[in-house]
């Protein structure tokens, strides 16, 4: 039975009939779902949506206080068990990143662990570059994205495994640019009950960084929060809190100009995305509580762990060894 086009399910006039339509149109997306379709039709439509709220609601009260966005722990992880094809994952990933960075950022504005003028300069070229990556991606076929995705996963489990994150770097000497843009700031650890000045160096380095990351957040749809926390802690000496709270507002605007992309080519279904996107915001909101209490080599541990199961997944699904 051909595929249906993208805009016919949602013509339905009853509720029920759009799902099953939309669901349909997922397993029929690709023949890389023959094997996820015949498993899927023996399941209620409505378990798949429920299992991908609760699933978001977990991921989003890890994400946020490990500073990754949503995105990079649901596109490897949906992508792997869900029986979705992976386009209609990475523009939902995009968009749930998105809600976790928008849910969270109010209680880290407030709570000094994240600062606008930090995270605005480098937003900028980011979600630039991030409407190259999306269409990119786009363009390549399924199985290829999914074996980069998962040797992306794996190098990210390496990264965070070997990186020494220093809780506050030592900035002697903030660089022009910084001091210019006033990239400096102070914030309260309710952890240790220390008030801490911060400022920034390396910033043009800085930049150039940014603009790799969104190609990457767009190519992918994972937000790249991975990469947005190492580069603001470790490159510019950003104490490790204000860079993970950072990170959310910089996925807020490179995810959102990466979706409209996705959202252009038909590879976002409400089916995924609505469940998915609830449960994520959900759960980002108790994640950013969280990160002020909790001590990050907890969260930190626990992401290594998902990811490193999620990215061996992915690869070996990509590489059709474990369909």
């Amino acid at each position: 039975m051909p595929a249906a086009p993208l805009h016919a399910p949602f013509r339905a006039p009853v509720m029920g009939r759009l799902f099953v339509g939309a669901w349909a149109l997922l397993l029929a997306a690709g023949p890389a779902q023959a094997a996820g379709a015949a498993s899927a039709a023996a399941w209620p439509w409505w378990v798949w949506p429920l299992a991908l709220f609760l699933v978001c609601f977990l991921m989003g009260i890890v994400a946020v206080p490990a500073g990754i966005g949503g995105g990079t722990l649901f596109v490897p992880i949906v992508g792997s068990f869900f029986p979705f094809h992976l386009d209609f994952v990475r523009g939902a990933g995009l968009l749930v990143a998105l809600a976790s960075a928008l849910a969270a950022a109010p209680v880290l504005l407030r709570g000094g662990m994240a600062s606008l003028r930090l995270a605005m300069p480098l937003a900028l070229l980011a979600s630039a570059s991030s409407m190259g990556g999306a269409l990119l991606g786009l363009a390549m076929p399924a199985h290829v994205v999914q074996v980069l995705l998962g040797v992306l996963v794996l190098g990210i489990v390496l990264l965070m495994a070997v990186s020494r994150q220093s809780e506050v770097p030592i900035v002697e000497r903030p660089d022009a640019l910084s001091r210019a843009l006033a990239l400096h700031g102070v914030f309260v650890d309710r952890a240790s009950g220390r008030s801490i000045h911060w400022q920034v160096h390396r910033t043009v380095p800085g930049l150039l960084v940014f603009l790799g990351i969104g190609v990457l957040a767009g190519l992918f749809g994972i937000g790249a929060g991975w990469a947005n926390v190492p580069a603001l802690n470790l490159l510019m000496g950003a104490p490790l809190k204000v860079a993970a709270g950072s990170s959310g507002l910089v996925l807020s605007l490179v995810d959102s100009s990466a979706a409209w992309v996705y959202l252009n080519r038909g590879a976002v279904l409400p089916v995924i995305a609505v469940p998915s996107v609830v449960g994520m915001m959900l759960g980002a909101r108790i994640g950013a509580r969280l990160l002020g209490v909790l001590k990050g080599a907890v969260i930190r541990r626990m992401v290594i762990g998902l990811l490193l199961f999620a990215g061996l997944r992915a690869l070996l699904k990509g590489l059709g060894v474990w369909p």
